[in-house]
């Protein structure tokens, strides 16, 4: 090691020893949901806040809801108000970098702070139990003869249900410019209007959707993953002749300028409610992949997963 990097090393470490954890971190965590509740973001939020306290790495979470824009209302919150707090994290995933491709927002997911990656989810299209539908084929049919007429509802705009049903579109020769898409500020609002059967077909991850399909007041038609999801009986798009897979994740990104020990920290309270049994049992209700990623590995796969994804929109016509 060069003699400045030593000195600057043991500069960091004295300034740093002697500083109890919640000058790092906070053991008092403030979460951002950038959604409105009942969705898939801020189940992740409620279930990752429970392992922090379950896992004794936070003594208090609080949480604050903020929904739209596919995430871009409560990131511009987020980075504005939060500046340089140690104890300030954020949900965020696939679905925010979708929305910043479509909505090109003022505020730059980059400017905060990349911590870990949590999770994998694939999505699932559903049917009110009294659509005159009853099968993907059905919906594919009605697509083909007026795309307008079938309303698909479902996150933000660039949500990946979103991008899921411009590639279907696509893949059974229908223009996706013509799909009739509604976008919802949150998984309530869209569980609501899939129940009222105010939409044609709704798409989400199955997590938000699975107590209604289990109740008989969903009908699934299919999931956007390459094989059958575990112990559930929906075929996949692919089986049923469609050549569209898009998975979703979620991550927690930290407050804009805190320093890298602080980020360190942060990131290690993390990954310790990851371990914790609360969050084992939340990923199994859920049908969660656990999907952990920290550091660089995850700043990468953010960059890279922006790229595919605007590829993907592209490619289906949505920009």
């Amino acid at each position: 090691m060069r003699r400045d990097t030593f000195l600057k090393s043991l500069a960091i470490g004295a300034a740093t020893a002697g500083l109890p954890l919640s000058a790092l971190a906070g053991s008092n965590i403030k979460m951002m949901i950038p959604a409105n509740p009942g969705g898939g973001w801020d189940g992740t939020g409620r279930a990752l806040g429970r392992a922090l306290l379950e896992s004794k790495a936070a003594d208090t979470v609080t949480y604050e809801n903020k929904g739209g824009a596919a995430g871009a209302l409560g990131l511009a919150q987020f980075v504005n108000a939060s500046k340089g707090d140690p104890n300030a994290i954020m949900i965020m995933g696939a679905v925010m970098l979708g929305g910043i491709i479509t909505g090109k927002p003022a505020v730059s997911l980059s400017t905060a702070t990349p911590l870990v990656r949590l999770t994998s989810e694939y999505n699932v299209f559903v049917l009110p139990a009294n659509s005159p539908f009853k099968t993907m084929k059905d919906v594919i049919e009605q697509l083909k003869k007026d795309p307008g007429s079938v309303k698909w509802g479902g996150g933000s705009r660039g949500s990946t249900e979103h991008i899921a049903a411009a590639m279907i579109a696509r893949e059974v020769g229908v223009d996706p410019a013509k799909i009739n898409y509604v976008a919802f500020r949150g998984g309530g609002e869209a569980t609501a209007a899939i129940l009222g059967g105010n939409v044609t077909v709704g798409g989400s991850g199955y997590s938000e959707f699975s107590e209604y399909i289990n109740a008989g007041k969903m009908q699934a038609l299919a999931v956007t993953s390459g094989a059958r999801l575990k112990g559930i009986k929906i075929p996949t798009l692919k089986e049923l002749g469609y050549n569209v897979e898009i998975g979703n994740w979620r991550g927690v990104y930290g407050a804009p300028g805190i320093t890298a020990a602080q980020r360190k920290a942060l990131t290690d309270l993390l990954l310790k409610a990851a371990k914790s049994k609360s969050w084992a049992a939340d990923l199994e209700k859920n049908n969660w992949t656990a999907a952990v990623l920290s550091g660089q590995e995850f700043e990468d796969f953010v960059d890279n997963d922006f790229a595919s994804l605007r590829a993907t929109m592209v490619k289906a016509g949505m920009i």
